[in-house]
């Protein structure tokens, strides 16, 4: 199994505000969805309350100390979305390493800024959109070392240009641990 942590991050690491995004980036949500589409996600309680409704044909499973918390699907779920609470990492972990085989080796870390940090020592590769510019912000990606982690893609973007252009620069950049 591959633990993926997958996050869009400011040039001041920024990665949050008011647990929202502080930015609308098009070609980011796109690169996002085509990662995680039909594979596990851990993410904490406040991560997934942000997103508009539960992401189709993915595992959410969700990270919190607030017991009876149950969230439900939607009716119109699509098939393949799904999800579990845990309350502990290591048991979304465990829970994530059980579904493989419906939802592949790799599995991707949401946030927030606490999972990323508890999560990074037992992270394989980062998939960082890397915005150069610096945003407000009240969460932050944690600071990881280059000595375990070697970039092994860098896709430049800048403002303006593809399908859905940004007002921003930015480069998808890939991490693997050494």
């Amino acid at each position: 199994m591959i633990l993926s942590a997958i996050a869009a991050m400011a040039r001041n690491r920024v990665i949050g505000v008011d647990g929202d995004l502080p930015w609308n980036i098009p070609e980011d949500f796109k690169f996002f969805k085509d990662k995680t589409s039909g594979h596990a996600m851990i993410m904490g309680r406040k991560t997934f309350e942000s997103l508009p409704q539960a992401l189709p044909g993915r595992l959410h499973i969700i990270v919190t100390r607030q017991e009876g918390y149950a969230p439900s699907l939607p009716a119109n779920a699509k098939p393949g979305t799904a999800l579990k609470v845990v309350s502990t990492i290591e048991d979304a972990v465990a829970f994530a390493r059980t579904k493989t085989s419906e939802y592949g080796d790799e599995v991707f870390i949401l946030g927030g800024g606490e999972i990323y940090k508890q999560m990074l020592s037992i992270t394989d590769r980062i998939y960082l959109t890397e915005i150069h510019q610096d945003f407000p912000g009240d969460t932050k990606f944690p600071e990881f070392s280059k000595t375990e982690f070697i970039e092994t893609e860098r896709k430049p973007r800048k403002a303006g240009e593809g399908p859905n252009p940004s007002s921003v620069s930015f480069d998808f950049v890939t991490y693997d641990r050494k």
